[in-house]
């Protein structure tokens, strides 16, 4: 796996955010801007993704969300500092007072569609509900995109209330966006990642170009995330 050479500098770390199954860490970068590093030395091996290319797939993520002009992901960069090389994300802070379960019940809400297309051309396996985080100037961010990118349809998601839905035409904005950039992303992924992962992501999109729906789950796999929240 390749990577990028480091564009931010940790500075240091100050604080551990909980419940995450990998090192996540709040952290200061040399110009004191507060950010969720995740060094690559902390993430657990998983018997599906190549070890050590979680914190790539964020940036990726990252990127592929501004290529598609969606700005659904917080900005997320490579980075190097006091636990190694990995992803550093810029920190949001959360509206508390949002119950993420009202965003998809009983149907789901409308803000969701950005972030239900980035997932469906990043493959995302693990769009959780506590994945979706809230602001309190209502814009809703996609947080936690490790799980992506892989050759494979691995799509485990809660957004599955879009399926069949046509896309709006922000969505398909973005699938105009990433046709545009397809090459440039092809050579970005493949360098990060490989070429299976970036010819799978250019497939994707060009789907989505010939049939602008949200497609259904298939019936083959599992197609929810454990847990869900």
């Amino acid at each position: 796996m390749a990577t990028t050479d480091p564009v931010w500098e940790v500075r240091a770390v100050i604080g551990r955010l909980p419940g995450a199954s990998n090192a996540t860490l709040l952290a200061r970068l040399t110009d004191d801007t507060e950010v969720v590093y995740k060094p690559i030395a902390g993430e657990t091996p998983l018997w599906d993704f190549p070890n050590e290319s979680l914190a790539i797939r964020e940036v990726l993520a990252y990127e592929v969300s501004e290529a598609g002009g969606l700005d659904v992901v917080p900005e997320t960069r490579w980075c190097d500092g006091p636990h190694g090389p990995g992803s550093a994300q810029r920190f949001i802070a959360e509206d508390r007072e949002t119950d993420q379960r009202r965003l998809i019940s009983p149907d789901l809400d409308e803000r969701l569609w950005p972030i239900a297309v980035l997932d469906l051309v990043t493959n995302n396996a693990d769009r959780k509900l506590g994945h979706v985080l809230p602001t309190r100037d209502a814009r809703l961010f996609a947080i936690d995109n490790a799980l992506t990118f892989h050759p494979l349809d691995k799509m485990r998601t809660v957004l599955w209330g879009f399926a069949g839905q046509d896309l709006p035409q922000r969505a398909r904005s973005a699938v105009e966006g990433w046709m545009a950039r397809r090459e440039e992303l092809y050579r970005r992924i493949e360098g990060s990642l490989g070429g299976a992962e970036a010819t799978a992501f250019t497939s994707r999109v060009e789907w989505l170009w010939h049939n602008p729906v949200h497609p259904l789950p298939p019936g083959h796999r599992p197609t929810m995330p454990w847990p869900l929240w």
